[in-house]
């Protein structure tokens, strides 16, 4: 484009084409992919646009951010689809990619229900939750305490993000306690009332 005369103004906030880079073919997932993954692609690979990074409704990710944060287990399971696990290691890609599916659908990568996940897969899913809430080791982040873990985790229940049958288990079984004994510091060790968050029979 031909240069501008001088002086010359420029917005002081802006989206502009420079901003945009577009997603080639090799960046996108064909819907018909052998892994059933289902997810919406961004149209962009990145926009560093100024307006549209400051109109984020919900968190710090942009789409185009997330949706690359969130290929990390596209690229567990095509890793671990890949692997000769012998016959009774098959289920591990399944169980190990499905931790941030959704009981009511709306997960990713490939969209799963309850009904369609194995019980060890929506048993890793809790876990991974739990063990998250509760790390001491994220530089992100402050280590939670039991209560406070477990009533986010009731929360995810409620919002059919976790199995609940499952999320009742692990309370009533007390496996959440033994392990908060073994692996967290004594000063996230507090009070829960399990009796709040586990449905009545």
């Amino acid at each position: 484009s031909p240069a501008r005369a001088l002086p010359t103004q420029e917005r002081l906030l802006a989206d502009r084409d420079d901003h945009r880079i577009e997603r080639g073919a090799r960046d996108v997932m064909p819907p018909d992919n052998p892994w059933g993954f289902k997810r919406k692609v961004p149209r962009y690979l990145y926009d560093h646009g100024e307006l549209h990074n400051l109109t984020i409704g919900r968190g710090t990710l942009s789409e185009e951010e997330r949706y690359k944060v969130e290929d990390h287990i596209v690229q567990t399971q095509i890793m671990l689809s890949r692997l000769p696990f012998p016959k009774h290691l098959r289920n591990v890609p399944e169980i190990a990619g499905g931790h941030h599916e959704k009981m009511d659908g709306t997960g990713y990568p490939r969209g799963l229900t309850r009904n369609q996940m194995s019980p060890l897969a929506r048993m890793m899913a809790i876990a991974d939750i739990f063990e998250a809430l509760t790390a001491a080791d994220r530089p992100y982040k402050k280590a939670k305490t039991l209560s406070e873990s477990i009533g986010i985790m009731a929360r995810l229940k409620a919002q059919q993000h976790i199995d609940g049958e499952l999320f009742d288990l692990f309370l009533t079984s007390g496996v959440y306690r033994e392990y908060a004994q073994r692996y967290l510091d004594p000063a996230q060790i507090d009070e829960v009332d399990t009796e709040d968050y586990v449905d009545a029979a």
